[in-house]
């Protein structure tokens, strides 16, 4: 369980801290005056990014310390693939919080969207129930599911020492989610105001 519940903190850091940035701008009021700045969709998205992927990987290292002194649990692999497929998984979970945090229009709209899309995560990322074990409707939704492979991913790290070479289908997916979302993020960010 201690895996799977860092895995699901890492998610909610990422995607309800990010959910509400664009959205506290909106309501304070400076995102007019951001827009009117020479900046790119895409930079300001990226500077939205950053620090909360530090503050998520920061997460990870205190996650990975406390499973330890509490529970004595330490990677049986190496805290390197932790840190990198993290770094990965972050890029992903962070893309949905921009996404969401550029369709929100209130800080309360965009926690409830996060609050939902948080439950389907857990419910469905394989942390209480295994994917395997789902009805086959459940694991389409599963295979939907970016924790669904970073879960599986920690947890073979963690119990099994495997390497980034053998969770590399894992890490590709969350790759291409990553990509994805922030993607989406960018394009839907409007410059002007509506």
């Amino acid at each position: 369980m201690v895996p799977g519940i860092l895995a699901i903190l890492v998610t909610m850091v990422g995607s309800f801290l990010a959910a509400l940035n664009i959205v506290s701008e909106k309501e304070g009021g400076t995102i007019e005056q951001l827009n009117v700045t020479p900046i790119k969709k895409g930079h300001f998205i990226l500077g939205k990014l950053i620090p909360f992927w530090i503050l998520g990987l920061i997460s990870v290292s205190i996650g990975i310390v406390v499973g330890y002194v509490i529970y004595g649990l330490w990677p049986q692999g190496s805290l390197l693939s932790i840190m990198i497929f993290a770094a990965i998984y972050l890029l992903a979970v962070l893309g949905i919080g921009l996404l969401i945090s550029t369709m929100a229009e209130s800080q309360q709209q965009a926690t409830l969207i996060a609050f939902f899309i948080m439950m389907v995560f857990i419910l469905m990322g394989g942390l209480y129930t295994p994917v395997e074990s789902m009805p086959d409707w459940a694991r389409w939704i599963a295979m939907l599911n970016p924790p669904t492979y970073f879960i599986r991913g920690i947890r073979s790290i963690y119990l099994m020492g495997s390497s980034l070479w053998d969770l590399r289908m894992d890490i590709i997916i969350t790759l291409g989610f990553a990509v994805f979302f922030n993607l989406l993020a960018v394009l839907n960010y409007r410059k002007t105001s509506s």
